[in-house]
């Protein structure tokens, strides 16, 4: 059988559009962190691949579980997974959760509102964000922000690949009740640009998804670990600036993503101030609401 591995797209942390691990994380957490990211980034090849069958896909998901809970043996992203969590104690519960979000990609193509939407991503997005603080042993007071910010990551992400996503998967994760108030049509997502009743209902969604972003604004200063609160600031300021591009972009056939020098000039404003407001003091403004 193909192993997991055989699998992956070559794709790795450091081509992500949010720091993974960065150096901000304090070194003792960075060698679980990869591991479970190599975990979810080879589910999430799974998924995605070209040439798998859809029973396939998720038979490689089937036995990359199997492998994490310790009934079975053969997939290294696995067993390194299930090794660095006994070492800590710790449960595969939120890498389980997003592998709910890898079959929902191999069987569901279509989202038909936001509520939909905000559902795939309890399992794609909001684990992510909960095991961070599991692994910083934060409160779980703190997971409420946690899922709104991640949500809204996970949001911009499908902002930012719609038309990559129907052309290349022919998955649609912009809520098709959007679509038609907007008089979008589905094939529309696979232009050279977007019409403009697609850019209508793109440009609504993006001033939706900032709201979330302002619920968990003051998410970095509700967390105890200093340096965990400094990559939160950071993760928030990309999102923000890539909301407010895709407000006024076409993802069809403009940039809406981050550059190199983009992303290292907000990860020092987002470290500087959160620097600056533990120092000073400065109690967060709480707007950490469920409504996500």
């Amino acid at each position: 059988m193909t192993t997991a591995g055989e699998l992956r797209s070559g794709k790795g942390h450091k081509d992500e559009n949010f720091p993974v691990a960065s150096r901000i994380i304090h070194p003792r957490h960075r060698a679980l962190i990869l591991a479970f990211y190599n975990f979810v980034r080879t589910a999430d090849d799974i998924a995605d691949h070209a040439s798998l069958t859809d029973q396939d896909k998720l038979g490689q998901l089937d036995h990359l579980e199997a492998d994490l809970t310790g009934n079975g043996g053969g997939q290294p992203e696995a067993l390194a997974l299930r090794t660095a969590l006994a070492e800590r104690g710790m449960s595969p519960r939120h890498a389980l959760d997003v592998l709910i979000a890898f079959r929902l990609d191999v069987t569901k193509k279509r989202y038909q509102n936001w509520d939909e939407l905000i559902d795939y991503c309890r399992y794609s997005a909001m684990p992510v964000g909960r095991f961070m603080l599991d692994v910083h042993e934060e409160d779980r007071a703190t997971w409420a922000a946690s899922d709104i910010l991640c949500a809204a990551l996970q949001i911009n992400n499908h902002l930012q690949d719609c038309g990559k996503d129907y052309r290349d998967l022919n998955r649609v994760y912009i809520p098709l009740d959007a679509m038609a108030e907007s008089g979008a049509s589905i094939e529309s997502l696979g232009g050279a640009e977007a019409s403009a009743p697609l850019l209508d209902c793109l440009h609504k969604l993006a001033a939706r998804n900032e709201t979330l972003l302002e619920q968990c604004k003051s998410f970095s200063g509700h967390v105890k670990d200093a340096r965990l609160g400094a990559e939160i600031s950071v993760i928030q300021s990309f999102a923000e600036k890539i909301v407010r591009l895709l407000k006024v972009r076409d993802p069809l056939s403009e940039r809406v993503h981050l550059s190199k020098s983009a992303m290292l000039g907000l990860a020092a404003f987002g470290v500087g101030g959160e620097i600056l407001r533990r120092t000073t003091g400065q109690k967060p403004v709480s707007r950490m609401s469920t409504g996500a």
